[in-house]
């Protein structure tokens, strides 16, 4: 791949997608969290060691279709973490907001790379998403932060997704091949071409497309230019930027009900 991209050198390129580390009160929130709520942890939905979710019920008197769980939606999210870091038990705090909408909520792991290459990761959320519609769980709502975002995006068609909330998302590989992300990552021309949903805008779930405000350019550059595609192509897409949030306080504004996220996939949904 080439390793300048965008008159970037390979320097400039892998500083505009440093995001730097999680905070640590996402352990914290996290923890907090499970103490919490009684789900049903480390659900199988494949062979591999990370190919499981935690799924937590909506509360009986939250829950949306009149108490029905059989048709409450299920809300699932993807993690982030550029395909080769993170895992659900960090991410979990984000069910809050959800649940409180009176959701069931999933949040789901997958396996890393170089454990698996792009072709396989994104493989696996379709896997994981036949898995919960076999389950009785749909309809999905299928959400997900930075690589989770794209994993988003990759499968709005997917039947049993309903609507979509891509968080921070990256919807452009190209960048990603050429600077240091890719050593891990390993994508082949073709999978940067196969895999960069903004090179495939196809009808899909509507949804909501989120960035803070305040992340790198690089960042709200691969939102605003996806969520513009979109609206090129006709497909049902709210664009909500979120005011001096960065990288990583997206996610706090996603576990509260209220917030600007889910009030705006709220609004969609009833529409």
């Amino acid at each position: 791949m080439n390793p300048s991209w965008r008159n970037m050198d390979r320097t400039t390129l892998d500083t505009a997608y440093n995001n730097g580390d999680p905070p640590t009160d996402f352990k914290t929130r996290s923890a907090t969290f499970y103490a919490a709520h009684h789900g049903e942890l480390d659900v199988k939905y494949g062979p591999a060691p990370r190919q499981r979710y935690d799924f937590f019920p909506a509360s009986k008197g939250d829950r949306t279709n009149n108490g029905d769980r059989t048709h409450t939606p299920t809300f699932v999210f993807v993690h982030g973490g550029y395909w080769q870091s993170c895992d659900k038990e960090l991410c979990a705090f984000v069910a809050e907001g959800p649940l409180g909408l009176g959701m069931n909520v999933v949040i789901a792991e997958y396996t890393l790379a170089p454990d698996a290459s792009m072709t396989q990761i994104v493989g696996e959320i379709g896997l994981l998403l036949d898995f919960l519609a076999e389950r009785g769980h749909s309809p999905l709502v299928l959400g997900g932060h930075s690589a989770g975002g794209h994993l988003t995006a990759m499968h709005r068609a997917h039947p049993a997704v309903r609507h979509a909330l891509p968080v921070s998302g990256l919807f452009d590989l190209e960048p990603i091949g050429a600077g240091r992300l890719n050593i891990k990552l390993q994508l082949s021309e073709g999978e940067t071409a196969r895999f960069s949903p903004i090179r495939h805008i196809t009808h899909g779930a509507p949804m909501v497309v989120s960035v803070g405000d305040a992340e790198r350019p690089e960042l709200i550059r691969h939102s605003h230019d996806y969520a513009q595609a979109c609206v090129e192509a006709g497909e049902r897409m709210v664009y909500v930027p979120l005011p001096a949030a960065d990288h990583f306080s997206v996610l706090y504004d996603l576990a509260k009900p209220d917030g600007l996220q889910l009030t705006a996939l709220a609004q969609l949904m009833q529409g």
